[in-house]
């Protein structure tokens, strides 16, 4: 893991996805387009399955969101390490997620705590020797 690591997904949002959303939060949402918490979830699934993974506890996610995803269009949600901090185990992360047409929907940052983030580094003189 070093900085400039970067990971992504990419998922439809379909009217199924969307009533099940409405039905579990028990509100309409309010653009017509698909729900921000349903985008925020991409983010969450990156960074707990992919990068940093398994063991990755969220501290702080700041989400803007500059347009609206249309319901049934490609979202590709992508988290790219900007700094990694191994004597305070926390990764800080770019978020951003963009539509098919290569608009972007929401951008933002994330900082979580990876235990032992020294030992998953790579690219530090330690990593190096160990080769």
């Amino acid at each position: 893991m070093k900085t400039g690591d970067s990971a992504s997904t990419i998922r439809v949002f379909d009217t199924e996805a969307i009533a099940g959303y409405e039905a579990l939060s028990g509100a309409p949402s309010a653009t017509g387009g698909v729900p921000e918490p349903l985008i925020g979830g991409l983010f969450s699934y990156l960074l707990g399955a992919e990068l940093p993974g398994y063991g990755t506890n969220y501290l702080k996610q700041t989400l803007d969101f500059v347009g609206t995803a249309e319901v049934g269009m490609p979202l590709t949600a992508s988290v790219t390490i900007t700094r990694i901090r191994p004597e305070k185990d926390l990764v800080d992360l770019a978020t951003l997620c963009r539509d098919a047409d290569g608009r972007t929907i929401c951008e933002g940052r994330a900082l979580v705590l990876v235990k032992d983030v020294g030992h998953r580094v790579s690219g530090t003189a330690e990593s190096a020797q160990q080769q």
